[in-house]
């Protein structure tokens, strides 16, 4: 049933000039933001979902103190803002300073996917700035439509059943291997059409902006700071040519190419990630005295395709097979850090025949439950509603053949996670084209030249289209270059953050060195451990 608005909604919209009229109409349908005490209330998703498997917190869930949440209603649908309502959950990590000159006002950070929770980054991002920055801005975090504690929160199977392990393997030895692959995807596209069709056309990056303004105005505020990381960057993006005098500060953070949205950004990735492997199997070969796995990038390689074929017919502890390796040595092209875990799990499966590393480290890295499952099903709903994918998938098999000779660590896996949008109930639509504004600020860009998520060359795509924008590069690969440890990259945030300072041309930071060859990886020192970051980021 639709709202009725009341005659002071209407004289509110009479009565604003132009460049108001449209927070009026957003203040008119919902109320501010309500800050209190953090905990999960029961979700209303279980009793959408009936007999998917999944049950909610028995009781609230304590929050660290100094953080408040609330919500934000929003329209389902824009073009009916009066109509069905949806609710997002947010927090705020609030500065110390009064609000008066010296405060910096609200940065909003999104974590990327699309599918991440934004919550544990604002706890991060506001816990890693130097106190004299965090004390001036309130830091938010947001989970978008369809994420985690926002209301409804996507699912589309039992996340048990779905990813049991050992999975079939990812890279198809034949056409019968092909279609059982091909059948999962349908069936992971269908349940989820099943469930949400009346959400799905509505899972767009356009929304999800127009989301961001409303939390604006629920916030009080007239212009906002953001702070987005991979996908996070598109959506700032996006949410900057449509509301462009909105902006306070823009930072990029690992930026997604808006030319490739998103069929061939997926390829792309495909070489990338090949690169970046080749990084890892280098440097391995470069430690040989600790690992044995080979003195040579090609002994390496043949020594990681090898433990592959063995586990596709005895898996590690019956768990890992090729397709959970897959996942597990992925997460290495995003981070440098965890490579030591890595090739120390790897070398210990190899020379003593011990499995426990390769099952300790899938099960903290690569291991899915129900927010992963969240996360996939908000992941699919956005890209596949987003932009046109290939219906015929003749075409998806003739590019990732071709793909898969030059990039076989990534090809088929990646093309396995996108495959549902091939079945997606929902056509893709046309995606904002991203531009800029003369009303523009500054934009700060931050990038890894080597990252394998959102390549270098995406990223320049993007400077491209900002003229205001200012990249900052560090050589090497990590996904996330911002409060990761990299003092350089930091210093270039904090100053933007604090006067809207950028370099005055695109300038590059000294990398952050190698990792120590060790057999495991020590664990993170606190909550403000550099290493904690790519945990929180949406990686696919």
């Amino acid at each position: 049933m639709k709202r009725v608005v009341g005659i002071g909604a209407v004289l509110a919209l009479l009565t604003t000039g132009v460049s108001g009229a449209a927070d009026a109409q957003a203040r008119a349908i919902g109320d501010g933001v309500v800050w209190g005490p953090c905990g999960k209330k029961p979700s209303v998703t279980d009793q959408v979902l009936g007999g998917v498997g999944l049950t909610g917190p028995a009781a609230d869930t304590p929050e660290q103190p100094g953080v408040e949440c609330g919500e934000v209603r929003v329209p389902l649908d824009y073009r009916d803002p009066y109509g069905q309502q949806i609710t997002l959950a947010l927090n705020r990590i609030k500065g110390t300073v009064s609000r008066d000159a010296n405060h910096l006002g609200v940065l909003l950070v999104n974590p990327g996917g699309p599918g991440a929770s934004g919550q544990e980054i604002a706890k991060y991002v506001a816990a890693a700035l130097p106190p004299q920055v965090a004390s001036r801005l309130d830091v938010i975090g947001f989970d978008p439509r369809g994420v985690g504690k926002s209301e409804p929160a996507l699912h589309c199977v039992d996340p048990a059943r779905y990813y049991a392990p050992p999975r079939p393997d990812q890279v198809p030895s034949g056409p019968a291997a092909e279609q059982v692959l091909i059948g999962r995807a349908k069936e992971y596209a269908a349940r989820c059409g099943d469930l949400w069709s009346w959400m799905l056309p509505h899972m767009t990056t356009e929304n999800s902006a127009r989301d961001l303004d409303r939390m604006r105005v629920a916030l009080g505020e007239e212009r906002i700071s953001y702070l987005g990381y991979s996908y996070g960057t598109y959506l700032g993006a996006v949410y900057a040519t449509l509301f462009p005098s909105r902006v306070k500060r823009l930072v990029f953070d690992s930026s997604v190419d808006p030319e490739g949205i998103w069929y061939q950004a997926n390829l792309a990735q495909n070489g990338a990630f090949e690169r970046r492997h080749r990084d890892f199997l280098a440097w391995t070969a470069k430690n040989n005295a600790v690992y044995g796995l080979g003195r040579t990038t090609r002994q390496t390689s043949f020594a990681y395709y090898s433990m592959r074929r063995r586990l596709a017919t005895r898996p590690a502890g019956g768990l890992v097979g090729p397709s959970e390796l897959d996942d597990l040595f992925t997460v290495g092209g995003y981070v440098n850090s965890i490579w030591p875990q890595l090739a120390g799990a790897w070398s210990r499966y190899v020379r003593h025949g011990d499995v426990q590393g390769l099952v300790d480290a899938w099960r903290q890295h690569a291991g899915n439950d129900a927010d992963d499952e969240n996360g996939y099903a908000v992941y699919l709903g956005v890209q596949c509603r987003d932009a046109a994918w290939p219906r015929d998938w003749s075409r998806w098999h003739a590019d990732m053949t071709r793909s898969h000779r030059a990039a076989p660590f990534l090809t088929w896996p990646n093309a396995w996670y996108n495959a549902p949008c091939a079945f997606w109930s929902e056509p893709g639509g046309r995606p904002v084209t991203v531009k800029a504004d003369p009303s523009l600020p500054p934009i700060l860009m931050l990038q890894s030249r080597r990252d394998a998520a959102t390549p270098y060359e995406g990223a320049l795509n993007l400077r491209r289209r900002f003229p205001s924008a200012r990249m900052v590069v560090e050589p090497g690969g990590n996904h996330g270059t911002s409060l990761a440890g990299n003092a350089c990259v930091d210093r270039h945030l904090v100053r933007y953050l604090e006067d809207g300072t950028v370099p005055k041309t695109d300038t590059t930071c000294q990398g952050l060195p190698t990792p120590v060859a060790a057999q495991r990886m020590t664990a993170p020192e606190g909550p403000r451990d550099p290493r904690i970051l790519p945990e929180l980021l949406g990686a696919r």
